[in-house]
């Protein structure tokens, strides 16, 4: 017989330090095994944002998906910058290349919904554009 889901949370932790706490105790699970598990998972990803999908079950097992580093924090650390511009129409906060945009897309893959890496650099773009950060030697199609 399935097991049948209590809850399922999508949180985010940095990559190698998870620790029990409120986040977690809501989600019904065995806390120190959760974090064991994932940091062990996330320690060759330090310094660096982990969205993780937990999904509990009444028995108080659980299973996790770890995701891709969001493109937020992604482009962040390429523009060399601490936070996106308030005004992203008008003030620029950073600049990256194409060829970052393209490593960023390339690594954001499995978790977009592109068929190809032209498609996610779009999406990545638009994130881009969105935050303030000017791409060099990108055109607007």
């Amino acid at each position: 017989m399935a097991k049948k889901i209590a809850k399922v949370c999508k949180l985010q932790f940095m990559a190698g330090g998870a620790k029990p706490g409120p986040a977690l105790a809501s989600a019904g699970i065995n806390m120190p095994k959760f974090c064991t598990e994932f940091n062990d998972q996330t320690k060759d990803r330090k310094g660096d944002i982990v969205p993780v999908i937990i999904t509990a079950y009444e028995d108080k097992s659980f299973d996790f998906v770890i995701k891709t580093t969001p493109a937020a924090a992604l482009l962040k650390k390429a523009a060399g910058v601490d936070k996106a511009s308030g005004t992203p129409g008008t003030k620029v906060a950073g600049k990256i290349t194409v060829d970052q945009l393209k490593e960023i897309a390339e690594y954001k893959m499995p978790d977009l919904n592109a068929n190809d890496v032209e498609a996610a650099m779009k999406i990545v773009a638009g994130t881009a554009k969105n935050m303030g950060i000017a791409i060099e030697g990108w055109e607007v199609k």
